[in-house]
């Protein structure tokens, strides 16, 4: 019974991923978010729950794969989908407090967020081959990609700030933000894991130092943070060579 503990949390992943999915496509992204944190939350803890009951096995692994796709690869996808119809039809209506189009006309613009999603399954495929993964990541982990995307229409909801809405709003940056993310996810840069094999701060400085200052930012930028704290972290991967074991 033990062995299929990690299993049934990832599979919870994967319930989250297909409600996030749901709100997704209602635009109701408020709650798309939501279930997409649970599902990352239930992403990092099949792993931790593995290794401590050591029960690590190769179903485990495609298992979770296939849950990052859908939660971490389809609803970011979906997200931009629905950011780039807005950008082309909609306004932003901040006493409703969730994004509105004006009407269903969509044009090809927005389906190219879903390659948002195509990265996403590449990226997760040649990890699952990628034996050198252990320790680090090379390039960006989808779901650390997912909040950034789901971020933008949450600085929407959360800060309304005009010069920000007409950022995020706007077709160019929308696609560049695309294009980012799909470079990142399947860039050769190699990014430090959060995981520690065991407490000490020499050994996980980096670590500490990116848990209290991301904590630092959530706390005082909110949503806004996000962006931030990615950034962060793969410029700490590039500049620290200490983190890269």
């Amino acid at each position: 019974m033990k062995r299929h503990i990690p299993n049934l949390i990832t599979l919870m992943n994967v319930f989250c991923g297909c409600v996030a999915v749901v709100f997704a496509v209602l635009n109701q992204l408020e709650l798309a978010a939501m279930f997409l944190f649970l599902g990352i939350i239930f992403d990092f803890f099949d792993g931790l729950a593995a290794r401590v009951m050591d029960v690590k096995s190769d179903l485990g692994l495609q298992l979770d794969s296939l849950a990052d796709v859908i939660t971490s690869g389809l609803v970011p996808g979906i997200v931009m989908f629905q950011l780039l119809n807005m950008s082309e039809l909609g306004g932003w209506n901040a006493g409703s407090r969730i994004p509105r189009v004006e009407n269903l006309d969509i044009s090809a613009l927005p389906f190219l967020g879903f390659l948002i999603t195509m990265a996403s399954a590449y990226r997760l495929a040649r990890f699952n081959l990628d034996e050198d993964q252990q320790t680090s990541f090379i390039g960006l982990p989808t779901p650390a990609n997912a909040l950034l995307i789901i971020s933008l229409p949450l600085i929407l909801l959360y800060h309304n700030n005009d010069f920000l809405n007409g950022i995020i709003l706007n077709q160019w940056f929308l696609l560049a933000t695309t294009i980012l993310s799909c470079y990142l996810l399947n860039s050769k840069i190699e990014l430090f894991a959060l995981k520690f094999n065991n407490w000490s701060f020499k050994d996980n400085a980096l670590r500490y130092i990116f848990i209290i200052v991301s904590l630092v930012l959530l706390i005082t930028m909110r949503f806004l943070a996000v962006p931030l704290i990615i950034l962060f972290y793969i410029l700490s991967s590039i500049l620290i060579p200490d983190t890269k074991r």
